[in-house]
């Protein structure tokens, strides 16, 4: 099968599996991306399927294993990217139905707005480089969900999960707050609840150093792919807070310090 056609058929099970409800213990042997390169070009076929799947434009993107204690979780060593569309972002407080969720599980992270589109002439992008970009900030919850029975399945690998956005399921919003108010994103912590119990806490710094260092990473990322973020995007910069999972329905809120609190049941 050429790479071409492999692409898109990946994309097609992808897209089916998406909506369908149902897990996958791991992709067809003949479709699984050969690397990271194809699994990107697979991600970005997905996208526009479900762009016209109902999930509406491309409104931003999540970056995963941006911090150590996610590498560890997931056992990968390096950053990740991931697509996020119109219907599935939202402002605090949302409600989810937990019993048609394949395993769903939140994540503590720092959310960005884009002023402007950032060039792919400018790559690479560090911290500083990319921080005029930046029009405001907020608190987030990613949802996530385990599309495969057992991501920790050695046929589930790590192109596998890039192709199929890397876990992302939603976003949950709260209030965006403007850079202006000298905001020191390192130093804030973050923390998770589900139930009303404590699930860990983090801080900023724990993602790349800074948050926008994360940023730059994805501007890097995209540009090598002909892609650039787009003014309005949305990015989830990476979890502080390892992924939690209600083991049954329950209340999951995330916090940032001084950005504030999201909530979303899960009922």
């Amino acid at each position: 099968m050429v790479p071409e056609e492999r692409i898109s058929k990946c994309a097609d099970v992808l897209a089916e599996l998406r909506y369908s409800g149902e897990q996958l213990e791991c992709l067809p042997p003949d479709l699984i991306p050969r690397n990271e390169a194809e699994a990107y070009r697979v991600q970005f076929a997905l996208h526009d399927r479900l762009s016209d799947m109902g999930g509406g434009p491309r409104v931003g993107w999540k970056i995963g294993c941006t911090t150590k204690v996610m590498q560890e979780f997931l056992n990968i060593p390096s950053p990740c990217a991931g697509g996020m569309f119109a219907a599935g972002v939202v402002q605090s407080p949302a409600s989810y139905d937990f019993a048609s969720l394949r395993r769903p599980g939140v994540e503590c992270e720092i959310a960005v707005r884009l002023r402007a589109d950032v060039p792919q002439s400018g790559a690479p992008y560090d911290r500083q480089t990319i921080a005029p970009f930046v029009a405001s900030v907020m608190s987030a919850m990613e949802v996530v969900e385990e599309r495969f029975v057992n991501f920790r399945d050695p046929k589930v690998d790590a192109a596998t999960l890039i192709a199929d956005d890397f876990f992302h399921l939603g976003a949950v919003l709260g209030p965006e707050m403007s850079l202006s108010e000298g905001l020191n994103l390192a130093a804030l912590g973050g923390r998770t609840w589900i139930g009303g119990q404590e699930r860990g806490a983090g801080l900023g710094a724990d993602v790349m150093g800074h948050p926008f260092a994360a940023l730059a990473w994805l501007a890097n990322h995209l540009a090598t792919y002909d892609l650039n973020l787009k003014a309005g995007d949305i990015v989830l910069t990476g979890s502080i807070v390892a992924s939690q999972y209600p083991e049954t329905p329950a209340k999951a809120i995330t916090e940032i310090a001084q950005l504030g609190r999201v909530i979303s049941d899960f009922m």
